[in-house]
């Protein structure tokens, strides 16, 4: 996409997950300190003493032909080990999200009151801000693509009399896919695990599913971490987790908060089908369950709808298959800032002559702002 803007990419700084220009990876990792000079020579004069004369006259030559041949560039240092690519092999939650552009793309998914996805806005139609200063929306464009789709698929004991349920939410999510996406998809209970690694076959997802047997605790939001570590490597540049789920966690090692970050910071949406138990046999860990789905995906710009019978599956399904692959992308131009802050973003819709509370917006409402160069 030709935007025309310049990038300002510093090393080693990550752009914030919505800025789809360009960007770097970075770490929080430390490099070691070198050891001050008066311990390295103590250290290479006790070394001389151990070796041969001869010796030191080839380490001589050695380094005399290597100071009068070309110079090879110098590779980058890290504070992380990195691969052959020269990216450095972190998990998200050692990366740490920065943003250093000029101009910040922020995807918002708008739907009307009876949930139902919003395509015929116009620029006008929209105001946002960012700590709550009004932005002028520099760029404005409608995007409907594949995506790469992560499948996170609860098999824990809770979920005993909920399961045929979530098969049928699989089903009716699949009823509404676009042929070009692409599927990974993990179970979890006590912990979680990859089935399908990458795929285009639906059928190859449904049948993994059907040899499970529910059973064991529900390590959610490790489930999650491990998603977004492998939504990675995905093909497509939409992403997005689809979580099928009561949403209640009682075996993670990761806290509610990290994964909220995680997800904020990321470049992935993460939407939720929250199965339910109606009426009085709703529990307070069920209750619990459906507020952490949705606080995730709220922080990730998705959104969480609840099913609490099989009848009201094929609609949720519906309606976070059609969200997924519409919505529209707002660009503003942030400013400078002297240090690393977090900054938080609002967006709201209001359609000439119709009120706003008919509409809902969905998206990502922070990132982590990079220092700018200050004129």
């Amino acid at each position: 996409m030709q935007l025309g803007d310049r990038v300002v990419a510093l090393p080693d700084i990550t752009v914030c997950p919505f800025v789809t220009t360009a960007f770097a990876l970075t770490s929080d990792s430390r490099t070691p300190r070198p050891a001050s000079p008066a311990k390295c020579y103590t250290k290479g004069r006790r070394k001389f003493g151990l070796i041969s004369w001869q010796s030191f006259c080839c380490s001589c030559a050695l380094l005399l032909g290597i100071l009068s041949g070309p110079a090879s560039p110098a590779r980058p240092q890290t504070g992380a080990s990195a691969d052959r690519s020269g990216q450095p092999q972190q998990s998200y939650f050692e990366k740490s999200m920065r943003m250093n552009v000029s101009l910040v793309l922020v995807p918002v998914s708008v739907t009307d009151r009876m949930n139902r996805p919003v395509m015929n806005l116009q620029r006008d139609d929209f105001a946002l801000f960012q700590d709550e200063q009004p932005q002028k929306v520099e760029y404005f464009a409608t995007e409907d693509a594949p995506v790469s789709v992560g499948l996170l698929l609860d098999v824990s004991r809770s979920m005993t009399s909920k399961f045929e349920m979530e098969r049928q939410a699989v089903s009716a999510f699949f009823g509404n896919a676009n042929q070009q996406d692409d599927y990974f998809a993990i179970t979890f209970a006590d912990q979680p695990k990859l089935v399908i690694s990458a795929t285009q076959s639906i059928g190859d997802i449904q049948s993994a599913l059907a040899k499970q047997t529910p059973n064991g605790n529900t390590a959610l939001f490790d489930a999650i971490s491990v998603a977004a570590e492998q939504m990675r490597t995905a093909p497509r540049r939409r992403k997005a987790l689809l979580i099928i789920s009561d949403g209640a966690d009682n075996h993670s090692q990761r806290r509610l908060k990290q994964i909220r970050r995680l997800v904020q910071d990321s470049d992935m949406e993460v939407y939720a089908i929250a199965l339910i138990d109606a009426g009085p046999f709703n529990t307070l860990e069920g209750a619990h369950g459906r507020r952490w789905l949705t606080q995730i995906t709220n922080a990730s710009g998705g959104q969480t709808v609840a099913a609490d019978s099989q009848e009201k599956i094929p609609q949720a399904a519906a309606t976070i298959s059609r969200e997924m692959r519409s919505r529209y992308v707002l660009g503003y131009r942030p400013g400078a800032a002297r240090k690393s802050v977090r900054r938080k973003i609002r967006v709201e819709v209001t359609p000439h002559g119709l009120a706003q509370a008919a509409f809902h917006a969905y998206y990502k409402t922070g990132y982590q702002s990079s220092n700018l160069p200050v004129p």
